[in-house]
């Protein structure tokens, strides 16, 4: 189901995030639209947090640390990568409304990003938005082989130590149902949904939001590789992004392999 509306510079946040909590995300036909329409799939994608499949070949590549793995670090660039047309994905429904909102929204602390490095090049990654304990998926990309596979692998293990209880990949594809993603009908994705998000989820204005943004500790992951490894200076704890914890750490925290 979908719910087209007009907007030709930009979109206000503070709708979104309303949106978000109510099941609703927006999309746009193809990046140079001007538009956006508002979406509630009558079948949402969801990866159950412990249900995850890490194949043999993921941990094995996760294990490697054959990439490096950030969070926060490069928010604008992996949108902004997202939203590229490549051979396998000539068009994306990223548009101008779209990118900027997500900027701001990031900016304000809720929409994060994964970063995946093969040395200094952007290899993939993908963004989202934090609201409660639930995580948003919205896009995710590839540049090198599996890069997009590690980001979604740290992004759960992020979501796990973090306490969130919903990620949220809005349609289901054959890439992420290999990954343990699957299909819930729309009144069983809103119970979640509710769940995640706590009472306040029923009438959601700008205090209720302030206080869901904090529910869910995105950074809970990074405090753990703080503690881990001492920084160099003091000034390196304030950082959000994700220092040097191994992948095996990451093949652990995510379970077995299926």
């Amino acid at each position: 189901m979908s719910h087209p509306i007009r907007h030709s510079q930009e979109i206000d946040p503070e709708l979104v995030l309303r949106a978000y909590a109510m099941g609703v995300f927006p999309m746009a036909d193809h990046r140079a639209a001007s538009s956006v329409y508002w979406v509630e799939p009558k079948l949402r994608g969801v990866l159950p947090l412990d249900g995850f499949h890490l194949s043999k070949s993921l941990r094995k590549t996760i294990v490697a640390d054959r990439f490096r793995l950030t969070a926060d670090a490069a928010f604008e660039d992996v949108l902004a990568l997202c939203a590229e047309a490549s051979e396998d994905r000539p068009d994306t429904w990223i548009n101008g409304p779209i990118a900027q909102v997500f900027t701001r929204l990031h900016r304000r602390g809720f929409a994060h990003s994964i970063e995946c490095w093969d040395g200094d090049r952007l290899a993939g990654g993908l963004y989202g938005l934090a609201l409660g304990r639930a995580f948003f998926g919205e896009s995710m990309v590839t540049r090198v082989r599996d890069a997009s596979k590690v980001a979604l692998a740290w992004l759960v293990a992020r979501l796990k130590v973090g306490g969130f209880t919903l990620l949220d990949c809005q349609f289901q594809t054959d890439h992420l149902a290999s990954m343990g993603a699957v299909e819930i009908p729309r009144d069983a994705y809103l119970s979640l949904l509710s769940s995640a998000l706590g009472d306040s989820a029923g009438g959601v204005g700008s205090g209720a939001l302030s206080a869901l943004s904090s529910a869910g500790a995105f950074g809970a992951l990074d405090r753990l590789v703080t503690a881990a490894v001492p920084p160099p200076e003091a000034t390196a704890a304030a950082e959000t992004v994700a220092g040097p914890l191994s992948g095996k750490v990451i093949a652990q925290l995510l379970g077995h392999t299926s």
